[in-house]
């Protein structure tokens, strides 16, 4: 099952630590692993039209035997994976095999899930048999019939006695058996209309009962589908005992008792990486290194690129592996790094109510779960310590770096979020995306991008006593080519989702959060909320990669076939018009290919790693909360001349 490297890697230095699985960049090894996957994979036609449709696919650096054999190259080998299963099966010559093998044909699991069929079979016909459509039909008939019988007796009953009512009135002196006769009248009419009521409700019960016997059975069948669900699924998960590099074994069950969920969710051990894992555990092979990539096209609410690498998903992965891991030496979470803690953050402007601050890409706009983590609130509330309420009035993404509002108090806090509530307050994103917007015939044919049209901005904000900013806005050399600024986010949903005119253009896709594998964003439209984008394209240009953009962990250096793989892109500069602030909004918008369909450079979720995510927020427009001024507020990227 382990493969060894068709070309000589003895001059690649081996890793010190195990991959942090959930921010990592490929060491060179899982690259050239990776390659040899991906043209076995390419060489088996008849898995090509599954794998269209995607798939995640995992490779681990592994040694053999503490690096103790006759061939000193062959120390260093590679195990392969995939997620889930491949045509049908688990087992599969060249891949490691699953944790468990659920497809068994003699297997409880295979067994159960034919009775569970069965099940659902008997369900299904039951619902559509057609006694019980005829017997429903003809209860929703007849109800509706009995309402309107016995509403047109009750306006009946009621004209009477208006009609004794005016008798009464009108003949004051009626004699004692005039008076008997309409008592009389008026019980005959309420008996009759009792006996009517009471006929159309037995003949409704007796249809109920027909309906509710099938009601009972087919209610009793899917509390049993439900039961031996849960049974089956309790028992399978307690097939995958998954083992650490300290030899300890755990059941998935077990694993997910800590998490939050409490139960482990569908397809849990199934992922690339726990199989791998427990196929080098099992067989004595030492963890080295892990990359994952996915082969085929993007599944449909999710944004993934062919042959890019990924970090393991939270969801279902991140337990198993706090578990897994236990006993290897893994790379620290990068994310936890205060890399800009020797750096002063930036004040753009300040008031005696207000600021706005420069964010670095890397620091966090809050600190969240990790209360001591370097972020923007912690430096701010130790520079103001009176500041009163929350201060930070938006968040900007971690890696994305810009202007950021801050309150010094909570009345102006309250203010500002509610500008933000009503759409106008309003922002600029300069971005770079990592590649060139794919245009149909159609818009070809629509006026061409500006090559020269270059972004001049500068900061030119003033810090009058009155807390005035002169207005500046975006100046391009092309001022034809600023699309206007849409208030009005509400239109018809037969709109396309997407729509672009020449250099300028809009996106609808509504986003939520993906649970199994947060922080990540998918685009929903059952739960999705609304996320509406306005675009401009400044530029269009190709460039070589530099070296920071794919440099390793370990060597600092590129290997030569990423450098091949990687080494001539096309990237495009562009403005954002962000009309709402969901979380990730640019990022998925540009990254899906219901979007824009070119990720952002330096997008890890979406796309591919880099030196830094290029999303820069450049611009802000508000209302002050005591003065009223409009203040405009303008800060340059640190990568807007790199691009130009």
């Amino acid at each position: 099952m382990i493969h060894f490297f068709k070309k000589p890697v003895s001059h690649l230095a081996l890793p010190e630590k195990f991959t942090y699985p959930f921010h990592y960049t490929p060491h060179p090894l899982c690259v050239l692993a990776a390659e040899e996957v991906k043209e076995y994979i390419a060489s088996r036609k008849e898995w090509q039209e599954e794998l269209a449709f995607g798939k995640m696919f995992g490779v681990l650096i592994v040694q053999t035997d503490n690096g103790i054999t006759n061939n000193e190259e062959n120390q260093i080998g590679y195990l392969a994976a995939f997620s889930g299963n491949l045509a049908g099966k688990n087992l599969h010559p060249y891949f490691v095999p699953p944790v468990y093998d659920l497809l068994q044909p003699e297997g409880f699991f295979k067994i159960e899930e034919e009775q569970i069929s069965a099940i659902n079979i008997r369900i299904r016909e039951l619902e559509n048999s057609s006694s019980y459509l005829d017997s429903k039909e003809k209860w929703k008939i007849e109800t509706e019939q009995a309402k309107a019988v016995l509403n047109q007796a009750k306006a009946e009953l009621k004209m009477a006695k208006e009609a004794r009512e005016i008798r009464r009135q009108s003949s004051p002196e009626l004699s004692e058996e005039e008076q008997a006769s309409l008592i009389r009248e008026s019980q005959y009419q309420k008996a009759e209309y009792k006996r009517l009521e009471k006929e159309w409700k037995k003949r409704l019960e007796e249809l109920e009962t027909e309906v509710r016997h099938f009601d009972i059975e087919i209610e009793r069948l899917k509390t049993e589908r439900k039961e031996r669900s849960a049974a089956l699924q309790r028992k399978l998960f307690e097939q995958f005992r998954m083992l650490n590099a300290q030899g300890e074994v755990k059941d998935l069950y077990t694993i997910f008792e800590q998490t939050v969920q409490k139960v482990p969710p569908a397809g849990a051990g199934e992922c690339a990486l726990p199989k791998l894992l427990q196929y080098a555990y099992l067989h004595q092979l030492k963890p080295l290194a892990m990359a994952e990539f996915w082969w085929g096209d993007s599944p449909k609410n999710e944004i993934r690129y062919h042959g890019y690498y990924y970090p393991s998903c939270k969801g279902k992965c991140e337990p198993i592996l706090q578990h897994m891991l236990q006993g290897l030496e893994v790379d620290e979470n990068p994310l936890l790094n205060p890399v800009h803690e020797e750096e002063e953050l930036e004040i753009v402007f300040e008031d005696e109510w207000l600021l706005v601050v420069n964010k670095p890409a890397g620091m966090l706009s809050v600190p969240g779960k990790a209360e001591d983590r370097d972020s923007v609130y912690h430096r701010l509330k130790k520079k103001y310590p009176e500041a009163t309420g929350p201060m930070i009035v938006h968040r900007l993404d971690m890696a994305t770096s810009g202007l950021l509002l801050v309150a010094k108090t909570k009345e102006v806090h309250r203010d500002l979020q509610a500008q933000f509530a009503n759409r106008s307050i309003k922002k600029r994103y300069v971005a770079v995306l990592d590649g060139v917007i794919v245009q149909t015939e159609k818009e070809k044919e629509t006026k061409p991008i500006a090559e020269e049209t270059t972004l001049i901005a500068e900061e030119t904000v003033s810090t009058k006593k009155t807390a005035k900013v002169e207005r500046t806005d975006l100046a391009l050399e092309n001022t034809e080519l600023r699309p206007e600024r849409t208030e009005k986010v509400e239109k018809d949903k037969k709109t396309k989702r997407t729509e672009r005119t020449g250099n300028t253009g809009r996106i609808e896709l509504p986003l939520c959060l993906n649970p199994l594998d947060r922080p990540r964003q998918m685009v929903s439209r059952e739960h999705g909320k609304e996320a509406i984008t306005e675009y401009q394209i400044i530029s269009e240009s190709e460039r070589i990669t530099s070296k920071s953009e794919n440099t390793f962990n370990e060597s600092n250096r590129i290997d030569e076939l990423e450098r091949s793989i990687n080494g001539s892109r096309k990237y495009t500069r562009i403005i954002f018009y962000p009309l709402t602030g969901r979380t990730h909004q640019l990022r998925v918008h540009a990254a899906h290919p219901e979007g824009l369909g070119c990720p952002i450079l330096g997008d890890e979720l979406y796309g591919k790693k880099a030196d830094r995510l290029y999303l820069h927020a450049e611009y802000i427009e508000f209302r002050h909360p005591i003065y009223g001024d409009i203040l405009c507020i303008q800060k340059e990227a640190d990568f807007h001349k790199k691009y130009d």
